[in-house]
């Protein structure tokens, strides 16, 4: 289903009490984002730290990935890594109200763009032009700052709770020119045809439906989705990576636009699993510490093979 060029209808049922306590922290969200970038950061990284308290699961989780993935990192590296991240995560709540709720022109204040003319190079020709984007912790705002200076099309998986799927489309929709579902994938290859740039995250784990095997970091066994092949063979685009990292010592962002991916191998589901986990792999290490290591990543396994969590 596509959301074109619209913002999203609000419902009265919207403001039925059930969603009074969903409303009151939107509002806190956006009270919060008014306030100066350095302190709605130290206010993050504050948060962090109490979900490192609160949320035991998915620190196990961090842990286990960070083990899977880097085998050979010292205990006492791993502790500070997933402090750091789990600020970075807190971080990210802020970071993503901000994408929804701040005007241009302060968004554009704390961004430096590099590689935009590596999506002008991508699009000669009238080529669509498939985004790989990664779920960064600083995804959201780095879409909008993305969508700023080249608005496309969003992919996005749909709320559960109608409010919060309003608002994320609605604040999606103030960069993109419409958002698809992520099942909708005759809905992206025709946006591809067009010459539309779609955004797409080929790092989670989306279970075994279309879906192979292939290494990743020392994971000698990922499941890898194959949408990134599919639309790559159905779609014809340009593959362009973009990583939005946050700037050390918390000095804004840079948007970091990759040159065009080349060589996709198009024929072997398998080879290009692989290919497509080395280019994660490379972006992932620009800033891993501001990665979501909190997601599943390696829940699906090879069948008969006990689970990773």
């Amino acid at each position: 289903m596509a959301f074109h060029h619209v913002y999203p209808k609000f419902h009265r049922e919207l403001l039925h009490p059930r969603y009074w306590f969903i409303w009151s922290g939107l509002i806190l969200l956006y009270l919060v984002v008014l306030l100066p970038y350095p302190i709605i950061m130290r206010l993050g990284k504050w948060l962090g730290h109490a979900a490192i308290c609160f949320l035991k699961k998915r620190v196990k989780v961090t842990r286990r990935n960070l083990e899977l993935c880097f085998p050979d990192m010292p205990q006492e590296e791993m502790d500070a890594f997933v402090v750091k991240n789990f600020e970075s995560t807190g971080m990210a709540v802020f970071e993503t109200g901000m994408a929804w709720f701040w005007p241009n022109w302060r968004i554009e204040r704390h961004f430096r763009v590099i590689g935009l003319e590596n999506i002008d190079k991508a699009r000669e020709g009238g080529r669509g032009v498939l985004i790989i984007g990664l779920h960064f912790l600083t995804l959201e705002l780095g879409a909008r700052i993305f969508g700023i200076h080249s608005p496309g099309v969003g992919v996005y998986r749909p709320n559960d709770n109608k409010l919060i799927d309003w608002l994320q489309t609605w604040g999606r929709l103030r960069s993109n020119k419409y958002m698809l579902d992520r099942k909708d994938v005759k809905g992206m290859i025709r946006a591809l045809k067009e010459g539309e740039i779609l955004w797409y995250a080929p790092d989670h784990d989306y279970g075994p439906r279309n879906s192979v095997f292939a290494p990743l970091f020392a994971v000698e066994k990922a499941a890898t989705t194959l949408g990134t092949l599919i639309l790559a063979k159905l779609g014809k685009p340009a593959l362009v990576p973009f990583v939005p990292v946050r700037n050390p010592d918390n000095k804004g962002y840079t948007l970091l636009i990759q040159p065009m991916l080349e060589n996709f191998p198009l024929e072997d589901e398998v080879a290009a699993a692989t290919f497509m986990n080395k280019t994660i792999e490379k972006e992932i290490l620009i800033a891993p510490e501001q990665y979501m290591w909190l997601h599943r990543r390696f829940k699906t396994r090879p069948e008969g093979e006990p689970p990773r969590y």
